[in-house]
């Protein structure tokens, strides 16, 4: 039976993520709103959650004006965020695992190595100048899979933390008596223990690939074609603020400029970034919430 001591924190708890959760989602709300709603309306009247004149103006703008491009890049945000999320499951689970055996031998040297990524790296220049004359990954589809996303440290000792503490060793004992290599533990039996941290993992790499757009625009000079949606987006942003800008400096600009949806754009391009995400989450957020609760148990 539950005192009234409990009663209180569970009755403040679920205030604090309520007024938290409004937090997150009201702004999400409001920009879906206001993509829906008129230029005029937004310029006249400002944001609003109940606008006077709604419009899909500005979707049809962005489609109308560079539609092939946005499904392109979308085939691209799309292909690059499921091989970048594979290859950084495949990457953090081996890592992982091998943490997790008391008996691999340097074990601390190497978990060190992994905390110690958290904590320095060799700078923008270093890394610019090692992808580009080293791995030659400039202007090339590589440019938005290989950097700084295939393996996060942060991931690979939540992971660890989670073979540690939910996987009984004893099964894996039970493994090797049966004959079963390291190998076959790890994937007959480790991984399909693991599915919550795994969507976890998945998740936080999935959204990592996304949302990623520095990689794009440190490495994508003159292959603009393989650009992903947020690199476009953030393009069209800068176009339209350049021409908003340089108005008075361009002739018979001013016409052109007066059928683009300025203001509700940045809501429609800033609502097409992450309509996926949105879309997706529901699907895996029990496993992402129990990975979380789990995996955080013990080191």
């Amino acid at each position: 039976m539950k005192t009234r001591e409990d009663k209180i924190f569970n009755a403040v708890g679920h205030a604090v993520m309520l007024v938290l959760s409004a937090a997150a989602v009201i702004p999400i709300i409001l920009m879906v709103i206001s993509s829906l709603t008129s230029n005029g309306a937004l310029l006249r009247d400002g944001y609003s959650f109940f606008p006077k004149e709604w419009s899909v103006y500005a979707y049809k703008w962005v489609f109308a004006s560079n539609g092939g491009m946005v499904l392109k890049a979308y085939g691209i945000s799309f292909l690059i965020t499921t091989a970048g999320t594979a290859c950084s499951l495949l990457l953090t689970i081996g890592l992982a695992y091998g943490l997790a055996k008391k008996s691999l031998p340097g074990r601390k040297i190497f978990t060190f190595l992994v905390v110690f990524t958290m904590l320095f790296n060799g700078g923008l220049v270093p890394t610019y100048i090692n992808y580009t004359n080293v791995f030659h990954i400039k202007d090339t589809i590589f440019a938005l899979l290989v950097p700084s996303l295939l393996m996060n440290a942060f991931n690979v000792l939540l992971m660890k933390s989670y073979f540690v503490s939910s996987v009984p060793d004893e099964i894996l004992e039970a493994a090797y008596i049966d004959g079963a290599s390291e190998f076959q533990t790890m994937r007959k039996i480790a991984v399909p223990l693991s599915k919550p941290i795994i969507a976890t993992i998945g998740m936080f790499a999935g959204i990592a690939y996304w949302n990623d757009w520095n990689n794009g625009y440190i490495y994508l000079v003159k292959r603009t074609d393989l650009y992903s949606i947020q690199n476009l987006l953030n393009r069209l942003m800068q176009n339209i603020n350049a021409l908003t800008q340089n108005a008075s400096q361009v002739g018979n600009v001013n016409q052109g400029l007066s059928e683009i949806p300025s203001v509700s754009v940045r809501m429609a391009m800033a609502t097409l970034g992450i309509l996926p995400i949105v879309v997706i989450y529901p699907f895996i957020q029990k496993n992402f919430v129990k990975g979380i609760t789990l995996g955080g148990v013990k080191g």
